[in-house]
């Protein structure tokens, strides 16, 4: 089972934060991915990133060691590690939160559970990726100008998919 949600909330300490994730994630024996929900382009791009990520462990040409890693590459749209996290990783301050939580035990309760922790809000919203997403993830004017707007998607949707290219 798989749940994508976005969050509001302050990041005061980055390590006690990814501390705090992997605690709640191994106790409840459950994955749990954070990313910068900026560059996310809605629920579909995650779940994209993490379709090809199961499949790169099937076909054994994964990068990382971890499914929850190997979906932040794909969702970087990059192919090295070095430069998927500082893109789509999460930063100390003011923070919009993509998460995925990804097991056979994983409820709403749990969820809820999870970011009352870490004093976070649930807003949906933060994930909904607009041209300023574009340009974040780093479309130049002209790439974004090449498809109508109902389309933007498309083009987050082909970076992820080119991640199985460039590997």
């Amino acid at each position: 089972m798989i749940k994508i949600i976005g969050a509001k909330g302050n990041i005061e300490d980055v390590d006690i934060f990814l501390k705090q994730i992997s605690d709640f994630s191994e106790k409840n024996k459950i994955i749990i991915q954070a990313f910068n929900a900026d560059l996310i382009f809605g629920k579909n791009h995650i779940i994209s990133s993490y379709n090809h990520a199961v499949r790169s462990f099937k076909r054994k040409n994964n990068i990382t060691n971890s499914l929850a890693m190997e979906v932040l590459l794909y969702s970087s749209g990059e192919r090295q590690i070095k430069l998927a996290i500082p893109k789509m990783g999460i930063n100390k301050g003011t923070a919009n939160v993509a998460f995925v939580f990804i097991g056979e035990k994983l409820s709403n309760k749990k969820i809820n559970e999870f970011l009352k922790m870490i004093y976070f809000k649930f807003d949906d919203k933060v994930i909904e990726g607009d041209i300023n997403t574009l340009k974040k993830f780093g479309f130049s004017d002209t790439e974004i100008k090449t498809v109508v707007k109902d389309k933007y998607e498309d083009l987050i949707l082909e970076k992820v998919a080119m991640v199985d290219i460039i590997k």
